[in-house]
C-alpha cells in the first residue's frame, strides 16, 4: 500500500535510489546473466557513444543495452516469484519464465539490429 499524502519528497526518492541499487546488487550478485550482460554493457556504453554520429546514432547504440538490463532484471524478478510461489513444475509457471526470456532475446536481437543499421550505413 502507497503512503499517503505529498509524493516525493527528498526522504521518499532518497529510499526508492537505495531500493533501486539493492535490487541491481541483487541482479549482479545473483544472476550470472546479469553479470554477462552488464560487462557487455561497459564495453558497448562508451563505444556506442565514440562511434555515434549525432545524438540520434548514439541514443541507437546505447539505448539497447539499457533496454536488455532492464528486460533482465525484469524477467529475474518473474523467476524469482515463480519459484518462490510454486516451486513445483507447473506449466503456466514455465510459459512465464519463458517468456520473460524472449523479451531478454527480442531486445538482444534489437541491440544487433541498431549497431549493425547505424555501423552498416556507414
Amino acid at each position: 500500500m502507497s503512503s499517503p499524502g505529498f509524493r516525493g519528497n527528498p526522504s521518499q526518492l532518497w529510499n526508492a535510489f537505495r531500493w533501486s541499487m539493492r535490487g541491481l546488487q541483487a541482479g549482479w550478485r545473483h544472476e550470472a546473466s546479469f553479470r554477462l550482460e552488464a560487462m557487455l554493457a561497459v564495453v558497448l556504453i562508451p563505444l556506442g557513444l565514440w562511434l555515434g554520429n549525432g545524438a540520434l546514432e548514439k541514443l541507437a547504440l546505447v539505448a539497447p543495452a539499457f533496454l536488455v538490463l532492464s528486460a533482465e532484471l525484469l524477467n529475474s524478478a518473474i523467476e524469482a516469484v515463480v519459484d518462490k510461489v510454486s516451486p513445483e513444475f507447473n506449466e503456466l509457471a514455465g510459459r512465464a519464465k519463458d517468456m520473460g526470456s524472449a523479451a531478454v532475446f527480442l531486445l538482444m536481437v534489437l541491440t544487433m539490429l541498431s549497431w549493425g543499421l547505424v555501423l552498416g550505413l556507414r
